[in-house]
């Protein structure tokens, strides 16, 4: 990690907020934001790609996660929270507006912020995840009614089940999250329905001899992982998939409309974001522009930082550098 920045403990809602900085600090603001189980460090490809082009790069480990705070009560990580970090991060640095960046969650915080502060948001870019609209029924139902009850989504939804399964051999659990070419799109789609219903614990609990594809960190790179999370222990990530219903029900009132330029990186292997997730997105997102990574899975700024690097800095200079 030596060549990774050291962060700044930021005050913000409450908490204090380890944030990694790179670029001038006049440059466009990028807030690169992460996904689970991950941290600020899965950016470490981008940051100095994005330094070098000018931008004002600020890449937070998010509540509860890494060396930022990690609030004891659960309905602490709703969405409501993870934005006012945000807010509250923008106000300490005296920042007017910026680029915001996520990935997995931390797409869907990317979006948010979009939604319930505009104001601040000059644009978005999100890495698989799609901005799915508030629906009629609730995210929890609607997951049992497609998945039935073996979805991880569900099994992350009892306190301190995940956590100690995943907690119990944290190098393991990183050699099963973090893997590349594991399954493609297509073969996926042919797969049994037991299968698409990605039970994680029935997954994990496989030996490793079984699972699928191969690791996709280097020695050093899963390292910082694995030291990180035997410290922290997963609650405050698994927390955020806690509070599914709670953000349901807080974004009832709230229009369903980006009006900040956006663009949508899509990842063809990525079979839990499914790049078919964002088709009609542009209903919701006017200012839409989207790009596919071909031959990529889930982890898609570390599997192939290149490609992704080269799409987000092409945008950005196309925009507004």
């Amino acid at each position: 990690m030596a060549s990774f920045p050291q962060p700044v403990m930021i005050p913000t809602n409450g908490i204090e907020m380890a944030v990694h900085q790179a670029g001038p600090d006049n440059g466009l603001p990028v807030v690169l934001l992460h996904g689970f189980p991950e941290l600020a460090y899965s950016w470490r490809h981008q940051l100095p790609a994005l330094a070098q082009i000018g931008c004002r790069v600020l890449a937070p480990d998010q509540r509860g996660y890494g060396l930022t705070s990690r609030p004891p009560g659960m309905d602490q990580y709703d969405m409501a929270h993870l934005t006012d970090d945000l807010m509250g991060l923008l106000g300490a640095l005296e920042i007017d507006e910026a680029v915001f960046c996520g990935h997995d969650w931390g797409g869907a915080v990317a979006w948010s912020m979009a939604l319930l502060h505009p104001e601040v948001v000059r644009a978005v870019i999100s890495l698989n995840t799609p901005l799915i609209p508030h629906m009629p029924v609730d995210p929890l139902t609607t997951l049992r009614t497609i998945y039935g009850s073996d979805n991880y989504m569900l099994q992350f939804q009892k306190p301190g089940e995940a956590d100690g399964i995943l907690a119990r051999d944290v190098a393991r659990t990183f050699r099963f999250f973090m893997r590349k070419n594991a399954i493609t799109q297509s073969e996926f789609s042919a797969a049994p329905p037991e299968m698409k219903a990605l039970n994680l614990f029935g997954s994990f609990a496989r030996e490793e001899a079984h699972w699928r594809g191969e690791p996709l960190l280097e020695p050093d790179e899963m390292k910082v992982y694995v030291d990180t999370f035997k410290r922290t222990g997963f609650t405050g990530g698994l927390n955020w998939y806690r509070n599914m219903l709670r953000n349901w029900q807080q974004m009832d009132n709230v229009k369903q409309k980006v009006a900040a330029p956006s663009l949508m990186i899509m990842a063809e292997d990525d079979f839990i974001l499914r790049p078919s997730m964002a088709d009609g997105m542009e209903a919701y997102v006017p200012d839409l522009e989207k790009v596919l990574i071909r031959s990529c899975g889930h982890w898609t700024q570390q599997e192939n930082p290149h490609r992704t690097n080269a799409i987000m800095t092409d945008w950005l200079k196309r925009r507004f550098l």
